[in-house]
């Protein structure tokens, strides 16, 4: 599996409809504001040319690649966080992602009704933000109530905790994410079960028309958010037939004048493994070849885990090949003869590419 990501913003922004398009599926888009009432799942398969290469020269029966998870996340409004509109239970539902797509509306069109009856992308940003920050700082609020509470054991875990979490809640009253605090790896993990939204990493989608003309303060809003270190992808929504994450480019959108990359909507996927710090290793045989995702930095041995947990659990070794050696060698065969198959141990962390082979007792 690759990753699960959460599609959130206003109502009638196109979630629904980059959803339809990069899973192939029919959910509702119609043009009225909570279309979507109940969280949509699908996934969405990772387009990997490398897959084709490596099936080629293994002659393999079969290619699979790997995927992301996508949940449509009914419209967020103002005060979601205290039950309006949708509310609370869809907030639940960004919680279990790892990665939030922001999609935001910077195009006018008389015939597709804005939940506020005007488009101000910028504004859209600032009611969507604010509601996630406020949502943490009612989680937070709430922790240091009940860890005050049952105060009488554990009382230097209990003060740790307290001391992260009101340093959590000087961050969000100042309206930042908490993503962009100085909490340590090890501060993160203490809190890590409470799932903040705003310590998840987010992208924007920003869904423009073609007409440039047609757009609202583009250039405004994306020089908004690069300034923010953010990862910014500008679609037309309808003008991507393709319903995965191809080599498709949208052409009819000025990229050159807005200096952006023309990854459409694939660089959900770019963005994503760039976001969350993932490698691609793969597995290769005349069976099949298939495309796996890890962690970067993580022991191989947990790496594999994804495989088989035998493969973890009973981890001798791996033999490793580079994708560049496997294709230049044209087969495993070839890569051993001219010595370039590697063996290594449990501590060896996967580069991206990696062709493995694991070695463990049964």
């Amino acid at each position: 599996m690759g990753f699960k990501c959460g599609l959130v913003g206003l109502p009638n922004v196109g979630k629904s409809t980059i959803f339809n398009k990069l899973t192939d599926l029919k959910t509702s888009a119609e043009n009225f504001p909570f279309c979507t009432i109940k969280p949509n799942f699908g996934i969405t398969l990772i387009s990997d040319n490398r897959l084709n290469i490596l099936s080629n020269i293994a002659n393999s029966n079969c290619i699979i690649p790997t995927y992301i998870e996508l949940v449509d996340i009914a419209g967020l409004v103002k005060g979601a966080h205290q039950g309006e509109g949708l509310g609370n239970n869809f907030l639940h539902h960004i919680k279990t992602t790892d990665l939030i797509v922001h999609v935001v509306r910077s195009f006018k069109n008389d015939n597709i009704s804005h939940v506020y009856g005007r488009i101000d992308p910028i504004a859209d940003i600032e009611i969507i933000n604010l509601e996630l920050i406020l949502s943490d700082f009612d989680v937070c609020t709430n922790r240091i109530k009940k860890l005050k509470k049952n105060y009488t054991c554990n009382k230097t875990i209990i003060d740790q905790e307290i001391k992260i979490l009101l340093y959590c809640l000087d961050v969000l009253e100042k309206n930042k994410f908490l993503k962009s605090s100085n909490l340590t790896s090890e501060e993160i993990k203490i809190i890590s079960h409470l799932k903040f939204i705003t310590l998840k990493p987010m992208m924007y989608v920003v869904n423009a028309s073609p007409h440039y003309n047609d757009n609202v303060c583009v250039q405004e809003l994306l020089n908004i958010l690069k300034r923010d270190n953010s990862c910014v992808s500008l679609v037309n929504i309808n003008d991507i037939n393709d319903n995965c994450v191809h080599d498709d480019i949208d052409t009819s959108v000025q990229y050159e004048t807005l200096n952006l990359n023309k990854l459409g909507l694939k660089s959900i996927a770019v963005y994503g493994y760039k976001l969350l710090k993932l490698k691609t290793f793969f597995t290769v045989g005349e069976k099949e070849v298939r495309a796996w995702t890890t962690i970067s930095n993580i022991p191989i041995r947990e790496s594999v885990r994804c495989i088989h947990t035998d493969f973890s659990i009973g981890f001798i070794r791996a033999q490793i090949i580079s994708y560049s050696d496997f294709v230049k060698y044209n087969g495993q065969k070839n890569v051993k003869k001219h010595g370039k198959m590697r063996v290594e141990g449990k501590n060896y962390c996967i580069h991206d590419g990696d062709i493995v082979n694991v070695l463990y007792k049964k």
